[in-house]
């Protein structure tokens, strides 16, 4: 099937590469050239593990191309995917001028029927807004609107499994109408995913407000387990209880399962915080307030600065002369993503209560460097407190305390002798709880995890 990708960020990119990867004649179109020359210099602007291998491949073959080029784009795909950004905007709603735009563009451009799919993650109704901008512009070409249709199909791509997340999905959600051009529109989107049915049917038909709604409610209720779990652990921290245990034995129940019940520094990342925010929004617009929502919100919020309490309560309110390591920059593992990441909280915090920082992480190196240089524009000078060390144990090197913000496969293992010799003192401020306590107690570390710290100081 001819399928074109409209943008060629994270969602785009995984969609197109995987969708050529099984066999469809992929047209990856972007409005940034410099991101279209990387990729058809045989790079790829983002970190996914796999990603790099699956498109190499296909624009080997032949089945995956990129250009600038729209009039190209329309012409290309019987099935347009719209896959741009939709950042946050001042109100916390989804900022929809790409994906607009993107239906502008098809709607000047196309001759014949098109399948429009919304693979952007966009709030309820989007989709009439997409359809009424390519009508207008079909109108003003003296077009008949009937030539297509728009379609709601929502990723649920986990950032660092992507490619994986792809290819063997758990649920694939179409949202469609009723329409001629509706029941056109499922033919042809049912052919798109049949490799994924084979086995048995993953994919879940509804109309097109409802599966708009299920990405948001899905990211929301994901948000709502970890402010839920990070709250009885700052709770534990007090009574002295052990959230691992705890999570060990509410998470044995079929009911609530053990998936995204770790408590941690808080969640980042492009998707829960702004899809959170923007269906409260939404609810906003229909007099509604999502009470629940609003505290996972705050409860995240405050959570990440959780690790730098812990520091002020070791260390005092004032760390000048301190310095500390830090390991893991990224929201997630596998991943360079630096957005909304709990990192950023410390180590702003950090360098602005007088300490210095040596930070590693294993991919988000670069992108660190950039997203902190703007997140500490407005203090000239506290970005030069931050040496960017070219190895975990190189980061430890005269540190008063080793803090954990990414839980990296890297960093569960290490050899904790080296580790506190490297330190000024063995202190460790785990925002991940990658250790275990009494280890770090018989080892000789201070330890501070998230929900086990009184545990470790016995």
């Amino acid at each position: 099937m001819k399928i074109t990708i409209i943008g060629t960020g994270y969602v785009g990119l995984v969609t197109g590469a995987c969708l050529a990867e099984l066999g469809n004649d992929v047209f990856c179109l972007d409005v940034d050239q410099s991101k279209v020359d990387i990729l058809n210099n045989g790079g790829i602007p983002i970190h996914e593990p796999g990603l790099e291998d699956v498109v190499a491949r296909n624009r080997a073959s032949g089945r995956l191309q990129f250009s600038t080029d729209v009039a190209a784009s329309v012409a290309h795909g019987d099935i347009q995917f719209i896959a741009v950004g939709t950042p946050p905007d001042e109100d916390g709603s989804a900022d929809l001028q790409y994906v607009l735009a993107a239906a502008r563009n098809i709607g000047r451009h196309m001759n014949g029927f098109k399948v429009v799919v919304d693979k952007s993650t966009v709030p309820v109704g989007t989709a009439d807004r997409v359809k009424a901008a390519i009508a207008g512009e079909l109108a003003s070409r003296g077009l008949d609107d009937g030539q297509f249709s728009v379609v709601s199909n929502p990723e649920f791509l986990k950032e660092g499994a992507a490619v994986e997340d792809f290819m063997r999905p758990d649920r694939i959600v179409i949202g469609h109408d009723q329409t001629a051009q509706g029941q056109r529109a499922y033919t042809l989107m049912k052919k798109l995913y049949a490799p994924f049915n084979r086995n048995h049917e993953r994919t879940f038909w509804m109309d097109v407000r409802s599966a708009e709604f299920t990405k948001y409610a899905a990211n929301a209720m994901l948000a709502t387990r970890i402010s839920f779990m990070n709250e009885l652990a700052n709770l534990a921290d007090k009574v002295g209880a052990d959230i691992e245990a705890v999570r060990h034995g509410i998470g044995s129940d079929p009911r609530i399962g053990h998936s995204f019940l770790y408590a941690g520094c808080g969640y980042g990342g492009s998707c829960f915080p702004k899809d959170v925010q923007a269906l409260e929004r939404t609810a906003r617009d229909y007099d509604q307030d999502l009470l629940i929502l609003r505290a996972v919100e705050q409860v995240n919020d405050r959570q990440k600065h959780v690790l730098g309490r812990k520091v002020v309560k070791r260390f005092g309110e004032d760390l000048a002369g301190r310095h500390f390591a830090v390991w893991g920059l990224a929201f997630k593992p596998n991943t360079d993503d630096m957005r909304e990441a709990s990192a950023r909280v410390l180590v702003g915090e950090l360098l602005r209560r007088g300490a210095s920082v040596a930070v590693y992480d294993p991919v988000a190196m670069k992108e660190a460097a950039r997203v902190l240089a703007l997140d500490l524009a407005d203090q000239p000078g506290l970005f030069e407190k931050i040496r960017f060390a070219a190895s975990p144990m190189d980061a430890l090197q005269g540190a008063d305390a080793l803090t954990i913000v990414t839980e990296w496969k890297a960093f569960r293992s290490p050899d904790f002798e080296t580790v506190k010799a490297a330190l000024k003192a063995p202190v460790i401020f785990d925002g991940r709880n990658l250790f275990e306590p009494q280890l770090m107690a018989d080892s000789g570390i201070e330890y501070y995890g998230i929900g086990r710290s009184l545990l470790a100081q016995g």
